[in-house]
């Protein structure tokens, strides 16, 4: 018993360090959060209980539909669009050829540098006059698009921009194809089987954990989508607001109008629908998840 009591405080010693930052920086924040959802509080004066009136004001303001679609949109296009090409990236890498190493921390790279160095970059690419995205395009004979004017195409362009922070999920997904039995794929070429047959039969189904896992998180960060759209449009969401995102409208709505009530009550109800939309994800995933040992 001394011996079992002695592991206990050891492992609650050990992580109590982690356990103090989430109660002091996660927890407790968003239980007050929460409270101050039901309160007009302008951060000086004594918060005054309100009850739902935060929630209602927000569902009568066009800019919280106008945000929350700009936001579904972006998630929509660029999770999947990520997903698929860090698995393309990863499955290129992970081939013995030579350089591979080289490639694989220029891909990462993007990911490790400060995010807002790398969109400041992405703005000069982006520039519709003296960009280089244009001035390739010329050299090929085709008259580039206003990538950041036009609110047809801004959002296109943050989400295309978006896939050069996949290098997080390309890793992930290079430890789940070193992960693959090779006898597998000793199999399936004695078989005869061809590489599209062996990617649709044996890679993805073994691979699916890892996908659900690449997948939530794409969720989770893309509803959550902020520096990009607030650094390309200069924190104003233009043009016409076609790139004025859910974040963005929080960030406003507490360090510039300085409604933290109301600010509160937009990020409650991010988190209910991100984590709605994550349970509906793990419910899915009995059908199409590979299970060692069962199942797809």
């Amino acid at each position: 018993m001394k011996k079992k009591t002695s592991e206990v405080l050891a492992f609650y010693l050990f992580i109590s360090p982690w356990l103090l930052g989430f109660l002091l920086l996660s927890l407790i924040p968003m239980l007050y959060s929460l409270v101050s959802s039901f309160m007009d509080w302008d951060g000086i004066v004594a918060p005054v209980f309100t009850g739902l009136k935060n929630f209602s004001e927000m569902f009568r303001d066009e800019l919280f539909y106008k945000s929350l679609s700009n936001t579904f949109y972006f998630a929509l296009a660029s999770v999947p669009l990520n997903i698929i090409v860090a698995l393309f990236l990863a499955m290129m890498i992970n081939a013995k050829r030579r350089g591979a190493y080289f490639f694989r921390s220029l891909f990462y790279l993007p990911s490790v540098v400060s995010g807002v160095a790398i969109y400041v970059v992405w703005l000069r690419l982006f520039n519709s006059e003296s960009g280089y995205i244009n001035y390739f395009l010329k050299f090929l004979g085709i008259q580039g698009p206003s990538w950041l004017k036009n609110p047809k195409i801004t959002m296109l362009s943050i989400i295309l921009m978006s896939v050069s922070f996949c290098g997080s999920q390309m890793l992930i997904f290079l430890a789940g194809l070193q992960d693959v039995p090779r006898v597998y794929y000793e199999a399936a070429l004695i078989d005869g089987a061809g590489r599209l047959t062996t990617f649709f039969r044996i890679t993805l189904p073994l691979l699916s954990p890892v996908i659900l896992f690449n997948l939530i998180m794409g969720i989770i960060g893309g509803l959550q989508v902020f520096t990009q759209p607030f650094v390309l449009s200069n924190g104003e969401g233009t043009p016409a607001y076609s790139t004025y995102v859910y974040a963005m409208g929080i960030y406003k709505s507490a360090f510039m109008q300085h409604r933290f009530g109301y600010a509160s009550a937009l990020a409650w109800v991010m988190f209910l629908v991100i984590m709605a939309l994550s349970l509906l994800v793990f419910a899915s995933s009995k059908k199409w998840v590979f299970q060692q040992g069962g199942d797809e």
